[in-house]
């Protein structure tokens, strides 16, 4: 049984301590899990109503369900999709740029399908905007007023300002894994490049330049190539950063590090990093999850190292005395905690699936993010779900608040 912190009883306690709504959904219910804000319906629930446990999504067992992406940009605008194991695509949430991807505006309460989608093996979504990758090629979605959609426009004005149902992003195949971050997006492709299209006002793009130059690096509308990277195995996007795992198991980043969250040891609140650079201080990694302004990694041996902002404690930090880490400018263990299989991070807010079924969570709950109950901040892990609750994904909206699990 996985340890959740140092103390054995202690996850016991956090499990005792939890709801009967937390104890009672895990063991006996199929469907998918949502809990948060949900002001644009994004818990899938048919109802806007802010969840503070986890309850299900409507007409979605995790059964059927291979992959959720969440995105939005805030409480009141966020989305998801999901990835169906027949290959087709549900979404549901807000629908203001068309990122629902149903040929409409109109935001959905409960999951819908996804207009003309068919052997999709995977999707992301960013702040207004949705990816699928399928046979090789990706196709995007949404708001593209930065090019974040890669299909050779900028909006400017209605219609070209949104896609409402899927277009194909241009000159890119071979793909094999997508994301998405605010407002870009990334593609690793078979022979382990990284692409990359949309803004590049904090360097997302990777190719040395940022909007913050003087003059500034334009914005790029088709995927370009991220330069000096090779032998990539996986990708993340956070809000602003954006990172790369290597065949050797160590993580490059670049983008946005205002809180340290390229994990360089440095920071800075103005120039970012434009090009791909080693995060310091790790060990192997096999799995990244990135969040609005921190980073999660899952090691080889089921521990989690973490860096980035900790205003929230989401580094498993604690802020209750001097001197009040805000910020980690490289990666430090989250103590205590092991066994771990899968990882999520939201804005302000971590959580980790645990090899024994359990979900955990830590961080900020200022909209109910950590499932508990309440809206207080935990620096330790509380108990969103208990042991053999048939979980094994998270999905998190790194911008905004609300959290998935399937």
């Amino acid at each position: 049984m996985a340890t959740i912190l140092a103390a054995s009883t202690l996850g016991l306690a956090l499990f005792a301590g939890s709801t009967p709504a937390a104890a009672e959904a895990a063991p006996h219910d199929p469907w998918v899990y949502s809990w948060g804000p949900n002001g644009a319906g994004q818990l899938g629930n048919g109802t806007t109503t802010e969840r503070l446990n986890p309850g299900p999504v409507l007409n979605l067992a995790r059964a059927d369900v291979k992959s959720i992406a969440a995105g939005g940009l805030d409480a009141n605008t966020a989305f998801a999709v999901a990835l169906l194991k027949n290959g087709t695509v549900k979404s549901w949430g807000k629908n203001a740029y068309g990122q629902l991807g149903n040929g409409t505006t109109n935001d959905q309460t409960v999951p819908a399908s996804v207009v003309g989608l068919t052997g999709v093996e995977a999707v992301a979504a960013g702040r207004h905007h949705a990816l699928a990758l399928k046979d090789g090629r990706v196709l995007a979605w949404g708001r593209n007023d930065v090019g974040q959609l890669g299909n050779g426009n900028f909006g400017t004005g209605t219609p070209e300002v949104t896609a409402k149902s899927p277009v194909d992003v241009q000159s890119l195949e071979n793909v094999t894994a997508i994301a998405a971050g605010a407002e870009y997006s990334l593609a690793l492709r078979a022979d382990g490049t990284v692409w990359a299209w949309g803004s590049n006002v904090w360097g997302t793009l990777g190719n040395g330049k940022s909007g913050k130059d003087t003059p500034a690096a334009p914005n790029h509308n088709t995927p370009q190539q991220v330069p000096g990277l090779t032998g990539i195995t996986d990708i993340a996007a956070g809000a602003w950063h954006a990172l790369a795992l290597t065949k050797d198991h160590t993580v490059k980043a670049w983008g946005y590090n205002s809180s340290g969250q390229i994990g360089n040891d440095a920071f800075s609140s103005t120039v970012p990093v434009s090009t791909p650079t080693d995060v310091k201080d790790f060990g192997r990694a096999v799995a990244l999850a990135a969040g609005g302004h921190h980073t999660l990694a899952l090691l080889d041996n089921g521990t989690v190292k973490a860096w980035g902002a900790n205003a929230s404690e989401q580094l498993g930090e604690r802020q209750d005395q001097p001197p009040a880490p805000t910020f980690r400018t490289t990666p430090v263990l989250v103590k205590g905690l092991t066994g771990v299989k899968e990882l999520a991070a939201g804005y302000a807010t971590s959580l980790a699936v645990l090899e024994d079924g359990s979900v955990v969570a830590w961080g900020s709950n200022s909209n109910g993010q950590l499932g508990d109950g309440t809206k207080t901040n935990s620096r330790t892990p509380v108990m969103v779900l208990p042991p053999g609750s048939g979980i094994n994904h998270l999905a998190a909206a790194r911008d905004a608040y609300s959290v998935y699990a399937y």
